[in-house]
């Protein structure tokens, strides 16, 4: 029987290469043996919380070398051997050395680790489709002890909880709204009811989690987010229960090619963010380079900081955001990006940031400022849409806008986003091909039905044939 976890190996080690990379540039490159040692190590105390092992642990577990190091080569009854015998967590001599360096320095180095360190376990954790209450709990621990150690040195304090707002830990989740709540100056019922009245509904968490299932493909993303989603709730648990919770930042990378359903994500994320607590309102606020650059000098600060405004309470989301960078050093772009990444810090309680973009452009746009590395260290890949997956998208179309296929425009379709998939060169647009294909079909079927005598039955305009998908090809 296949194993439910999809993600391939190459794409596990490009999310440990994006993280660890963040941390290297900060703190060098001699840690990289110690660093994939103590990774390792630290996945093995994840899943000895985990009911079975299997070969997804050990692909991944195989994934954890930095840039240049050769890769490991763990087999299972190894795996399960180690497992068995880790030991209780204990944090890496270089960790201390870091945060002695950073308290003598005034740096953040072990900061950026920390982060570092929950991501890529928070990756481990979801390898076999489930981040349980056990794997999140240990992660948090192990991050609140190398915070612990970064409080003692000076470096990092605990940054308090995520949002104001009350965590209701019942079967149905609901939230306290922070305009409803009654502060120590005493708002009157009038206020509190004017207030109350003026809050926008939560979005509901089971139902944008539901959505999130419904999505074509991004099998990958989802696990993520749910993983995510998986810490938040336990960071609010510990928050409840008195405990300390290690700083986290809820700012996200998002790569891929266009149509690749970045936008849709970054909306469910918005609500996602709300419903769960950690941002007051959950709208997505959706720019690029046009909508926060301006033509004249001093212009362009005042143009993000509305932007910035107007995304409070929820998630800004910048599209290309690597050309906020590409205009040299004397571009208004720059300015954008100070102003942007000092609304990050003022406002880290209550606004997310998502930028997103191609590979390698956005690579080149995070290396380009070292606060930009400092903030952004959750990245998330949107693969392709393979074939099956295009013409899952062509069939909700057509559902959704009432058309069926014919069984000779169903086979023809189903090789047409095949040959489209395995043909895709650098401006493959995925989702928005599949969008342009419908609308382009639909007009076909038009011009067809017009031309043709009498007036069409029902079944006539709700029927796309093969000539209509594929122009010149007859039933």
């Amino acid at each position: 029987m296949p194993t439910p976890w999809k993600r391939s190996p190459e794409e596990l080690h490009k999310t440990y290469i994006a993280n660890t990379e963040a941390f290297y540039k900060v703190a060098g490159r001699g840690l990289d043996q110690e660093l994939d040692d103590f990774m390792a190590s630290s996945a093995l105390g994840l899943w000895k919380q985990t009911r079975s092992l299997g070969q997804q642990h050990v692909d991944s577990l195989n994934q954890l070398y930095s840039k240049g190091r050769p890769q490991p080569r763990w087999l299972l009854w190894e795996l399960t051997d180690r497992v068995v015998k880790a030991g209780d967590f204990l944090p890496p001599l270089f960790f201390w050395n870091l945060t002695e360096n950073d308290a003598r320095r005034h740096t953040t180095h072990s900061r950026v680790f920390v982060r570092m360190f929950t991501n890529i376990l928070l990756y481990l954790a979801a390898v076999d489709d489930e981040v349980t209450l056990s794997e999140a709990e240990y992660i948090t621990e192990c991050s609140d002890k190398l915070s612990a150690i970064c409080d003692g040195a000076g470096v990092m304090k605990s940054k308090g909880p995520l949002n104001p707002g009350e965590f209701v830990t019942s079967a149905e989740p609901s939230f306290i709204s922070q305009a409803g709540v009654n502060t120590a100056g005493g708002a009157s019922k009038a206020e509190e009811k004017a207030a109350q009245t003026e809050e926008p509904e939560k979005p509901n968490l089971e139902e944008l989690m539901a959505e999130l299932d419904d999505l074509v493909g991004l099998k990958t993303v989802k696990k993520e987010v749910k993983s995510l989603m998986n810490l938040i709730k336990v960071r609010k648990l510990r928050e409840a229960a008195g405990l300390p919770n290690a700083a986290m930042s809820l700012h996200m990378v998002f790569l891929g090619n266009p149509g690749t359903g970045k936008t849709t994500v970054a909306r469910l994320m918005a609500g996602l963010y709300a419903a769960i607590g950690a941002l007051s309102k959950g709208q997505l606020v959706e720019v690029d380079r046009s909508g926060l650059v301006a033509g004249y000098v001093g212009q362009t600060a005042l143009k993000t900081q509305e932007v910035i405004q107007s995304a409070l309470g929820g998630v800004l989301f910048i599209d290309e955001a690597y050309s906020l960078a590409s205009g040299g050093e004397n571009d208004f772009g720059r300015e954008a990006i100070e102003t942007l990444l000092k609304a990050m810090e003022d406002h880290r309680d209550d606004l997310v940031v998502i930028v997103a973009g191609y590979d390698k452009p956005m690579e080149r746009f995070i290396d380009s400022n070292p606060g930009l590395q400092s903030r952004f260290n959750k990245y998330m890949y949107f693969p392709d849409y393979n074939g099956e997956e295009l013409m899952a998208m062509f069939r909700i179309r057509c559902k959704k806008n009432g058309y069926t296929l014919s069984p000779e425009a169903e086979e023809a379709a189903i090789a047409f986003f095949a040959e489209m998939y395995e043909n895709r060169d650098d401006n493959f647009g995925n989702g928005r091909d599949v969008r342009n294909w419908f609308e382009d079909v639909v007009s076909r079927q038009a011009d067809r039905l017009a031309a043709a005598e009498g007036e069409p039955s029902k079944d006539e305009l709700m029927t796309i044939t093969k000539e209509d998908f594929l122009p010149g090809k007859e039933e």
